[in-house]
């Protein structure tokens, strides 16, 4: 960190505050072994499906939904109609939707319990996700009021901005917390997340590795990894003492 003490905090949501990352892969399995299921039959070139864990950290994992439908059918060498891209992920929303109605949405307590400790020091918090059911989301687990703003997938929509890797979603959260993100930290459980988080120059961006993938969000730019955010010191967090990658 570049500063004496951390000015904002910015959060994913799903996979970081809410365990709604298997629910969104439940989904999206739904959706493209729908789609791979037609196509097959259509080209009569066979598919494999959906995997739960490998597809959906590589190519989907914190993107806007066409954005992780596109990569995801590329990756398969489909060269896919706009019009089925679209069809494809109004689709996955609707069975994620549904799934969230019929199980409900689960927080992180350890995130949770993070989160209050910031507030009570003063440190403004953002909830920034490509998703456009974050409010939706945020009012069911009840935290809403945990966070002073909310950037996410509408938001991108409607000012034009272009979703993770890319960094205008968490240069738009800090814009909006009134932060200098070289004196702010980003917690991310995707590698497109932890990209966007460095390509916006924030000064600490820390990966949670749920699903065992460490490697890759160091790789993707990472400066510090655990496995859950229990595992933080908060009194050295607050005082920006986490130095990068001091860990085994």
């Amino acid at each position: 960190m570049r500063s004496s003490k951390l000015k904002g905090a910015v959060f994913d949501l799903d996979g970081v505050i809410t365990r709604t990352a298997k629910v969104h892969s439940r989904a999206w399995k739904q959706s493209f072994d729908r789609f791979l299921e037609s196509y097959a039959k259509r080209t009569g070139t066979p598919q494999r499906p959906f995997d739960e864990v490998k597809d959906y950290l590589a190519h989907v994992d914190g993107k806007p939904r066409h954005d992780g439908v596109a990569d995801f059918l590329a990756s398969r060498s489909i060269d896919a109609q706009p019009s089925e891209i679209d069809a494809v992920a109004k689709e996955k929303n609707s069975f994620y939707l549904s799934l969230v109605d019929q199980m409900g949405v689960e927080v992180f307590e350890s995130s949770v319990s993070l989160i209050r400790i910031l507030r009570d020091a003063g440190v403004p918090i953002a909830v920034a996700s490509s998703s456009r059911n974050c409010a939706k989301i945020l009012e069911v687990a009840g935290i809403t009021e945990f966070f002073d703003t909310r950037v996410d997938g509408n938001d991108l929509s409607e000012l034009g901005l272009p979703g993770k890797p890319a960094p205008d979603l968490f240069l738009e959260a800090a814009k909006r917390l009134g932060v200098d993100p070289r004196q702010s930290a980003v917690f991310e459980d995707a590698t497109s997340g932890v990209e966007a988080g460095r390509r916006a120059d924030y000064g600490l961006v820390i990966g949670v590795a749920r699903e065992g993938n460490r490697e890759e969000l160091v790789a993707a730019g990472a400066h510090y990894v655990v496995s859950d955010l229990a595992e933080l010191d908060p009194t050295e967090l607050l005082h920006a003492r986490i130095s990068p990658l001091e860990q085994e």
